[in-house]
C-alpha cells in the first residue's frame, strides 16, 4: 500500500476547488458583460431594483461575499496580485455602499440612469474584460 500524504492530497484539492470557482466567477461576469452588451435596459432595471427600499445593502453583503472568495482564492491563482486586488475593490465596494447609504447610493444610481445608452454598453464592456482578465488570472 503507497504512502499517501493525504495533507498534500487535501491541499491539492482545495487549491483545485479554489481555483474552479474563481474561475467560475470570471465565467459569470463574462456573461454579465455579454448580456449588459445585448440588453443595456437590464443595468438600469438593476439600478431600479437596488434603489428600492434597503435593497442596495445587499449588493453590498455580495461584494463582501466576492471579496472574502477572492482574498481566499488568490493564492491559488496564476497571477495572485490581481485577483486580490479585485478582492480589495470588491470590500471597498461594499464598504461605500455602507458608508454612503442608500438615500446617497439613490442619487447616483438616478444620476446613471440618465446617462445614454453608450454609458451603459461601455459599463457592459469593463463588466466583460472584468470577466476575461479574473479567468486569466486564476
Amino acid at each position: 500500500m503507497p504512502n499517501l500524504n493525504f495533507a498534500k492530497l487535501q491541499s491539492k484539492i482545495k487549491d483545485k476547488i479554489m481555483d474552479i470557482v474563481i474561475k467560475s466567477l470570471g465565467i459569470v461576469f463574462c456573461i454579465m458583460g455579454i448580456v449588459y452588451l445585448l440588453r443595456p435596459d437590464i443595468i438600469k432595471w438593476l439600478m431600479e431594483f437596488f434603489k428600492q427600499g434597503k435593497r442596495i445593502y445587499f449588493a453590498g453583503v455580495i461584494r463582501f461575499a466576492l471579496a472574502i472568495v477572492f482574498f481566499a482564492g488568490a493564492r491559488e491563482c496564476k497571477y495572485p496580485w490581481l485577483i486580490f486586488a479585485f478582492g480589495l475593490l470588491f470590500i471597498i465596494g461594499g464598504l461605500l455602499i455602507f458608508v454612503l447609504g442608500p438615500e446617497k447610493i439613490g442619487r447616483m444610481l438616478e444620476w446613471y440612469q440618465k446617462q445614454p445608452v453608450l454609458i451603459f454598453r461601455v459599463i457592459a464592456v469593463i463588466v466583460l474584460a472584468v470577466g476575461a482578465i479574473i479567468i486569466f488570472s486564476a
